[in-house]
């Protein structure tokens, strides 16, 4: 499949500014994603964490998986989801950061779908930067309702 930009990415995921984490995708088969991030020096989030020597947090570096991973279920063969659900996080594991990701580097994403069960998805990433290993994980989603119109979350 060929790669996909920002507006193709926002079609198909429920993410947007300034909480998509994922810029374009390079790659995609049906159990394979590859996804790029630049992380630009403007995030709000660089003012508190660790001011001075900001570091992106390895939350943010798990949610770019994840979001590559939901954009990867959207795009299965099999109609994965069904129109108008969005996958969702149920678990991550095996999380192991192995370098610290700056303002202005560039993340190389990386999912692997590894397992379906009906309506929930394992899968396995890695984030690269520079060609070096920054982290990986193992996560679980599945495919949830939208909220119905007019009410919100409790």
């Amino acid at each position: 499949m060929p790669a996909l930009d920002k507006q193709q990415i926002c079609a198909l995921i429920p993410h947007r500014d300034p909480f998509l984490w994922v810029d374009d995708v390079v790659d995609v088969s049906p159990a394979r994603i590859q996804a790029r991030k630049r992380v630009s020096p403007d995030l709000e989030l660089f003012r508190g964490h660790y001011p001075g020597q900001p570091v992106l947090p390895g939350v943010m570096l798990c949610e770019a998986a994840m979001q590559a991973g939901a954009i990867l279920i959207a795009l299965h063969p099999e109609g994965a989801i069904a129109p108008g659900a969005v996958p969702v996080a149920t678990r991550i594991n095996n999380v192991k950061f192995r370098q610290i990701v700056r303002p202005g580097d560039l993340l190389e994403i990386e999912v692997d779908l590894t397992e379906r069960l009906a309506q929930a998805f394992y899968l396995t990433a890695r984030i690269k930067v520079a060609g070096k290993l920054a982290a990986q994980l193992d996560f679980a989603c599945t495919a949830t309702a939208p909220p119905e119109a007019g009410r919100t979350a409790p």
